[in-house]
């Protein structure tokens, strides 16, 4: 079973920082490669680069009232509930379908409902 795992290209969990700008202030963001491939995927759904999608989530999770103290941990789940929601069938294997599209109160109702 394992094989799967510690066979795997080792460049997908070797970490890069990448530095960028939100609201004029320059941040620092260092994640897995692994992850960096997923935020891409996601942002490219809905023709943006990464930047625009993390300055985006990061507005979007203010608004919301979140508290961000661990950005780079929220991305990672928000790359591990993209893959999730995808297994379940939620967002469209098909890359040209954007997410912003899709009927995310209905998502949401639905994974409420599985896990409650």
């Amino acid at each position: 079973m394992c094989e799967l795992f510690i066979k795997a290209d080792a460049r997908l969990w070797e970490s890069t920082t990448r530095s960028l700008r939100i609201d004029g202030m320059v941040t620092s963001v260092r994640l897995e490669n692994f992850f960096w491939s997923k935020l891409e995927e996601i942002a490219a759904r809905d023709g943006m680069n990464v930047v625009q999608l993390i300055t985006k989530l990061h507005h979007e999770s203010i608004d919301a009232g979140h508290d961000l103290g661990n950005f780079t941990s929220f991305l990672r789940v928000c790359c591990a509930r993209y893959l999730d929601l995808q297994l379940a069938g939620d967002i469209p294997a098909d890359l040209s379908r954007p997410i912003a599209g899709l009927n995310a109160p209905e998502i949401l109702g639905r994974e409420k409902r599985k896990y409650h």
